[in-house]
């Protein structure tokens, strides 16, 4: 409590002694482990975007139009997404010792991006894996880039 006296915040947190910025990041990276609450604001995030974008009819024939280049393009996007945003938001541009839990960090949230859509699209009976796989893939695709997005903000909200 000293330390934010002494800069004139005596309502803000403690600052992170690297920084001079309070600290957001979150405790699991900064101990470089993921955990179960990290795990669970991906699941939530993710369906968070996943589920309003799942019902809609247009992202359903969007998956048998869209040419496999552009499947490719989101793909990149998406990852692309995660890792700009967990590089400032959860890492705090800090990855230099951590490059493999940064990028394990984003191999995880789009997997379970993945997952959670494609559970979301079985639910809803709209994913026609063993009729026309590639319809499926495009469409898990499709809806993974909001759902992505959503998954990684919500792993940054820290709760400790």
């Amino acid at each position: 409590m000293g330390a934010c006296l002494t800069r004139g915040y005596a309502s803000h947190p403690p600052l992170h002694p690297t920084n001079t910025l309070p600290y957001s990041g979150s405790k699991a990276v900064e101990k470089n482990t993921t955990n179960f609450e990290d795990i669970l604001q991906v699941i939530v995030g993710a369906s968070a975007l996943s589920v309003p974008v799942a019902f809609s009819e247009e992202s359903w024939d969007l998956s048998h139009t869209l040419p496999l280049a552009n499947v490719v393009l989101l793909v990149v996007l998406s990852l692309l997404f995660i890792n700009l945003y967990s590089f400032q938001s959860i890492f705090q541009g800090k990855i230099r010792h951590r490059i493999r839990l940064f990028i394990f960090r984003t191999l995880l949230d789009y997997g379970i991006t993945l997952c959670v859509v494609f559970v979301v699209l079985f639910a809803i009976d709209r994913m026609p894996i063993m009729e026309e796989p590639i319809v499926g893939f495009k469409r898990m695709i499709i809806l993974s880039f909001p759902a992505s997005m959503g998954a990684v903000v919500v792993d940054s909200l820290d709760k400790e």
